[in-house]
């Protein structure tokens, strides 16, 4: 008589349903690998926005916390008073709350296989506090441990994390893994850096590599806009990391009027534009800004700048696939061209830009966007424009192999299940 093998269950965690093109790609990678490895695998996550995340990927969503569902109230007026509210509430009222949260966190693991840790810049600070998402990767994980579930932390990125309490919470939850593997090299030697040993952890690509769209394998030509070429000109509300919000500013006024310099060259200089954005909920301000910088300077050409409202991985990659090269601030959008065999100009915000860059052999198609140089910018875009043939081709042969090292992670992690 045969055994009948119950089927797992798999539960991701992450920062989903923010509207961050990057992160959605990471959720739909590693949901159709998981499928495509166990057809007939159950699968739940836990996220920021669950009514957002299961209307997009079609699987149940629960949220991380009650807190990340508050909406967040400002007042001008009684400062004082405001400060000692929440000090009271912190105080008094948080930690009978946080137990209720460890028992709902309890019972929504009680069917899960395993609890999986999935990419989002989850392991870095930027713009993550210690008491936000670090505190409940802790938390999370203690709780999947209390309930039997193996606990995986797959092809996550981490680092540079400044403040001592994100450190330890960050470590203290990787020590709980059954599994560890880091997105890049630098990930691996961050860690080790702070004092935490990863001698038996692996370093994998970026789940978004793995994705899986109607573009991915045939690798499309740029769609010519008449006889001109096209640039996608990624774009980032960026005000730098760990500023105040007057040195932010500054960083990003800096920053959009640069890029609206560039874009101006390249118009003058008979390209067309396609605009992209990575995150819609933050990376509104910057297109407007520089369509208007664009204005005042008589630089916008009716016709030449394709902008397009984008609200998922897919239609992000339809937009890639229309150009022939891509300047790109955004991570996953320097991926995603990548993955689509574009040519790569990428704007590093963060060691994680640098790493993806220097990785598929193109370090020198980089430069660091807080300083955003732009005569350097035209000079590294001619030479990338007379090395495109080239670079094309070492790019394909990287994707591939890291499309294959994924598939080897895949098979690991979920057959043990």
């Amino acid at each position: 008589m045969a055994v009948q093998v119950k089927a797992p269950t798999i539960t991701f965690f992450g920062n989903f349903g923010t509207h961050n093109l990057g992160n959605e790609c990471t959720l739909r990678a590693i949901i159709q690998n998981a499928r495509k490895t166990v057809p007939a695998v159950n699968l739940n996550c836990i996220c920021t926005d669950p009514q957002t995340t299961s209307q997009a990927h079609g699987i149940p969503a629960f949220r991380i916390s009650s807190r990340y569902g508050r909406p967040s109230s400002r007042s001008s007026a009684g400062g004082t008073n405001n400060r000692l509210a929440r000090l009271i509430r912190r105080v008094l009222v948080r930690p009978p709350l946080e137990l209720v949260e460890w028992i709902k966190a309890f019972r929504t693991l009680g069917a899960s296989t395993a609890l999986v840790m999935t990419g989002t810049g989850m392991l870095g600070d930027f713009g993550i506090g210690p008491f936000d998402l670090h505190y409940e990767i802790l938390k999370w994980s203690i709780v999947a441990k209390l309930r039997g579930c193996k606990l995986l932390f797959v092809s996550v990125g981490a680092g540079p994390i400044a403040h001592p309490l994100s450190r330890l919470l960050v470590k203290a939850a990787l020590s709980l893994a059954d599994y560890r593997s880091y997105r890049d090299e630098f990930s691996r030697q961050y860690l080790e850096s702070v004092g935490f040993k990863t001698l038996h952890d692996r370093v994998y690509p970026d789940l978004a590599f793995s994705l899986e769209t109607s573009l991915t394998s045939a690798f499309p030509k740029g769609h010519r806009n008449g006889d001109r070429r096209v640039v996608g000109l990624g774009l980032m509300d960026y005000y730098g990391q760990h500023l105040s919000s007057e040195d932010g500013e500054r960083v990003y006024q800096h920053y959009v009027e640069r890029m609206a310099r560039f874009a101006a060259w390249l118009l003058d200089h008979d390209y067309s534009l396609v605009l992209l954005i990575g995150d819609l909920a933050y990376d509104t301000r910057v297109k407007h800004d520089l369509l208007r910088i664009l204005g005042e300077t008589g630089s916008l050409s009716p016709g030449r700048i394709i902008d397009k409202p984008v609200s998922s991985p897919e239609q992000l990659c339809e937009l890639l696939a229309q150009t022939d090269m891509v300047i790109a601030t955004r991570f996953h959008n320097a991926l995603l061209a990548l993955m689509l065999n574009r040519p790569v100009l990428a704007l590093s915000y963060h060691e994680k830009v640098r790493s993806l860059m220097a990785g598929v052999g193109a370090e020198d198609y980089c430069q660091d966007a807080m300083e955003l140089d732009v005569p350097r910018l035209i000079e590294q875009f001619g030479r990338l424009e007379e090395d495109a043939e080239n670079l094309s081709s070492l790019i394909k042969a990287k994707t591939d192999g890291y499309r294959q090292a994924l598939k080897e992670q895949y098979r690991h992690i979920f057959n043990e299940l």
